[in-house]
């Protein structure tokens, strides 16, 4: 029986590390999402589902599966460098990607159910503007002295 306390293989290690792969899936299966060792994201799948969602709703599932397969793929890759010891700054940013929570994204209601005006039309509030005067003769311009305004 091997050693459990022994340090692993380097290349064995590095092998099993690079074929981490860690996929979660929504709770209404809509979404699904891979990520590597590094939480790297490798795959996306989108089921019809979504196509009753909004694109709020679309965005907050994508990010809070991703989120749940990055925690997966850090607790993993924790375990598999377990040996090599649990400090340093590799190890605290895996355990920061363990605890990791999105900020709660504000309730936004879907576009039908909204009430307010975005937009309005306020062309007809506006002054009248006189059109600039064409071009003025050089003579004209240098007889008026020395200006502060816009060059444009």
């Amino acid at each position: 029986m091997a050693d459990r306390s022994a340090k692993p293989d380097r290349e064995s290690l590095l092998g099993e590390l690079s074929a981490l792969s860690a996929t979660a899936t929504s709770a209404d299966s809509a979404v699904s999402v891979s990520v590597n060792t590094d939480g790297v994201l490798t795959q996306l799948r989108l089921t019809d589902a979504v196509s009753r969602m909004s694109p709020d709703e679309i965005a907050d599932a994508v990010l809070r599966t991703y989120v749940e397969a990055q925690r997966d793929s850090a607790k993993r890759t924790s375990q598999l460098l377990a040996p090599l010891g649990s400090g340093g700054y590799l190890m605290d940013r895996l355990r920061w990607r363990e605890q990791f929570e999105p900020a709660p994204r504000p309730s936004v209601p879907r576009r039908e159910e909204r009430t307010d005006t975005v937009l309005q039309d306020r062309s007809a509030e506006a002054p009248a503007v006189a059109p600039p005067p064409g071009p003025m003769a050089d003579d004209d311009f240098y007889r008026q002295g020395p200006r502060m305004d816009q060059a444009w």
